[in-house]
């Protein structure tokens, strides 16, 4: 079943992400100010948990959403996550899965342009897309004082890069999503041995973390790490096939060597990366003008040589 998508290395569809607008945004005229937005519609958008969450340290009771430069919904202080399902026709459905988690430095989530835009792109192609709005560390409710905290750099230690750490409630999200799409796969037309999970920059972060974790029921089939950090990690016990996508001019990780893609190959685990000539941080899957708009249709058409896209008796 979708044989054709080896063709579809080229298609990819208008995206900015949040990290790069608040790039452009700086560059122009200081720190960004994020523009009050009110929130969309989330009627489809189901909680992760039946329970209500305890609150965290510091943390606000409502979400605050908004934009940058008027571009893409982003969205702040999200303290109860939920999980939305983008499913394709059953005539379509090729029983793969893939949880979507947006990226942001864990103060956001670019939930249009590295979310809603992917998972609905993943579900016109056959795969079914479950977008994950995760819990992220609290920020200040006021855009100008969120603003004024400025952007976390990488840290170096004795001249090495340091690998950021991801943010554990956001992990547990992961683990949660893993486990609730498996639990209902049969109803969405879902392969539970075909669970996988992309992510974008902290979003790749925490899938890498997720698959780390080896939760019982939540261990990832397949992932995908978006301009996510590619230097030395743990890999786990059994590592599943593992895509990444990566550009040279990357300012946050392009120069921090692929110390975890080599130990995953060491471990027996299958990876496939791409590392693009240019594209920066936060390209999406937006024409930039440059080969790393190629992504979607690359991890489509490895899925598929992967045997992911094909339907299993």
């Amino acid at each position: 079943m979708m044989k054709h998508t080896l063709r579809l290395v080229a298609s990819g569809c208008a995206l900015a992400s949040a990290s790069l607008v608040m790039q452009s945004a700086m560059a122009q005229s200081g720190p960004p100010v994020m523009a009050e937005a009110e929130a969309p519609d989330q009627r489809n958008a189901i909680p992760l948990y039946t329970e209500a969450l305890p609150p965290m340290q510091g943390q606000h009771a409502q979400e605050n959403w908004g934009t940058f430069d008027r571009d893409y919904l982003v969205v702040r202080n999200v303290t109860q996550p939920t999980i939305t399902p983008f499913l394709p026709h059953p005539s379509q459905a090729t029983g793969a899965a893939v949880i979507v988690a947006p990226g942001g430095g864990f103060r956001l989530l670019a939930i249009d342009a590295e979310g809603e835009m992917v998972a609905r792109w993943l579900a016109a192609h056959g795969v079914a897309a479950f977008l994950l709005k995760y819990r992220v560390m609290p920020t200040p409710v006021d855009p100008q004082e969120f603003a004024r905290q400025g952007e976390p750099r990488p840290q170096v230690r004795d001249g090495v890069p340091v690998r950021p750490p991801a943010f554990q409630p956001a992990i547990d999200d992961g683990v949660a999503a893993v486990r609730w799409v498996r639990s209902r796969a049969e109803g969405m037309h879902v392969d539970p041995h075909r669970v996988g999970m992309i992510g974008f920059s902290a979003g790749a972060m925490t899938t890498l973390s997720v698959a780390q974790a080896q939760a019982e029921g939540a261990e990832p089939d397949f992932i995908g790490l978006i301009y996510g950090p590619m230097m030395q990690a743990e890999v786990p016990h059994k590592p599943p096939p593992l895509f990444a996508a990566l550009a040279t001019d990357d300012p946050l990780f392009g120069n921090n060597g692929t110390g975890l893609l080599d130990a995953w190959r060491a471990a027996g685990g299958k990876i496939e990366f791409h590392l693009y000539q240019a594209g920066g941080h936060g390209f999406g899957i937006r024409p930039v003008g440059t080969t790393a708009t190629l992504w979607p249709g690359q991890f489509l058409a490895w899925l598929e040589s992967n045997g992911l896209l094909e339907d299993r008796d």
